[in-house]
């Protein structure tokens, strides 16, 4: 449930308040009992994660054929070296 402002246009009196989504905005002002609250726009919290931790890779989608961590190595392709050439000095 979200926490919402409201200020009284009576007293000027600041507030928050914590309801519903569904429920109607409060009109009567706690400090002057007066029908002057006008709820005010706020920004927001944002988006809060919770939790261990969220990644990326968490809800990306596995396209097929491709292993993404955890599946089998290949092996390295082994390349051949050869002794260098000491007859140019």
């Amino acid at each position: 449930m979200p926490t919402y402002e409201y200020v009284c246009a009576k007293c000027d009196h600041e507030m928050e308040a914590f309801h519903s989504m569904k429920d109607a905005p409060l009109k009567k002002c706690p400090a002057c009992k007066k029908a002057g609250l006008k709820r005010k726009v706020g920004g927001g919290a944002g988006l809060i994660f919770k939790g261990s931790g969220f990644y990326i890779t968490d809800y990306k989608k596995k396209s097929p054929g491709k292993s993404e961590g955890g599946g089998e190595a290949k092996p390295a392709a082994k390349s051949e070296s050869k002794p260098a050439d000491k007859s140019a000095k």
